[in-house]
C-alpha cells in the first residue's frame, strides 16, 4: 500500500460501456464556453444527463476501453474534474484525453477489469501508486496499472499549471 496522499475514496457515480468519446462527455456546442467551472453543467448532456444529478464530490466513473476517444478537447476532462469527478477509472484511455485529465489534475486510472467488477454504489478505495483498487461494496481487490509518481504529483497539486505556479513561486529568481 502506498502513502496516504496517492489513496482516493468515493462512490461509483456510473458505469459505462466501450468507446465513450470527447462528444458523449463534452457536447462540441459548448465549446465556446471559457468558464471552466461552467463546462460541468453540460457533463454527459447528451447521452447521459443523469450522471450529473447523480455525480458526488469525490465520485468516480468507471468505463470500458476506449474511454476520452474522439477529439481532442480539453473540455470533456475539465467538466469531469469541475463536475466534482473524483477520477476516472477505465479498461483504457485515448492519449489525448488521458493526458488532458492528468494535466488537469483528474485522476485517470487504467484497469482492465474494473468497469466488469463496479456497480453504480459501490464505494471505493482506489491506490494510485500501488495500482489497486478495493471495492469495499463487494469485499474485491481490481488490479489496475500504477500512476507514474509524477503524475501523482500533478494530481495532488491541482493539475499541471498550479503545480509549475507552485514550483516557480518559491524557486530563486535567476541572474
Amino acid at each position: 500500500m502506498s502513502d496516504a496522499s496517492s489513496i482516493l475514496c468515493g462512490r461509483v457515480a456510473a458505469v459505462l460501456g466501450p468507446n465513450i468519446d470527447t462528444d458523449i462527455i463534452y457536447p462540441g456546442r459548448y465549446l465556446n464556453i471559457t468558464d471552466r467551472e461552467k463546462t460541468a453543467e453540460h457533463l454527459f448532456e447528451l447521452a447521459y444527463p443523469e450522471i450529473r444529478s447523480k455525480l458526488q464530490p469525490g465520485d468516480f466513473i468507471v468505463a470500458a476501453a476506449n474511454f476520452g476517444c474522439g477529439s481532442s478537447r480539453e473540455q470533456a476532462a475539465a467538466a469531469l474534474k469541475f463536475s466534482g469527478c473524483g477520477g476516472v477509472i477505465a479498461a483504457s484511455f485515448a492519449r489525448i484525453f488521458y493526458r488532458n485529465a492528468i494535466n488537469l489534475g483528474l485522476p485517470a486510472l487504467v484497469s482492465p477489469s474494473a468497469h466488469l467488477e463496479c456497480s453504480e454504489g459501490d464505494e471505493l478505495e482506489i491506490d494510485l501508486a500501488g495500482g489497486l483498487i478495493r471495492n469495499l461494496s463487494r469485499n474485491l481487490s481490481i488490479a489496475a496499472a500504477p500512476l507514474d509518481p509524477r503524475a501523482i504529483e500533478l494530481i495532488r497539486s491541482g493539475g499541471l499549471i498550479p503545480y509549475l505556479k507552485a514550483k516557480y513561486a518559491s524557486a530563486p529568481a535567476a541572474g
